[in-house]
């Protein structure tokens, strides 16, 4: 399970999710699918513009969570 981090990243950087979609040109509705675990993919450009935006590492905001089960496993 990919474990999403970016509504910490946000709040380390004071940012919200308005500020972030205004920077980064990504709407604020995919803003929100990606933060709230909904998103079932993420483009690379995107990830680039929010990790420019945040100052911050992909890893920073994506995890992989070892620990939770895969229903196809």
């Amino acid at each position: 399970m990919i474990v999403v981090n970016l509504d910490v990243m946000m709040a380390k950087r004071k940012m919200s999710l308005n500020e972030l979609s205004e920077r980064t040109g990504v709407s604020a509705t995919n803003l929100s699918i990606l933060k709230t675990g909904k998103a079932r993919a993420v483009r690379f450009s995107t990830l680039e513009q929010i990790c420019r935006m945040l100052n911050c590492q992909p890893g920073d905001i994506l995890e992989w969570d070892g620990e939770m089960n895969d229903e196809r496993e």
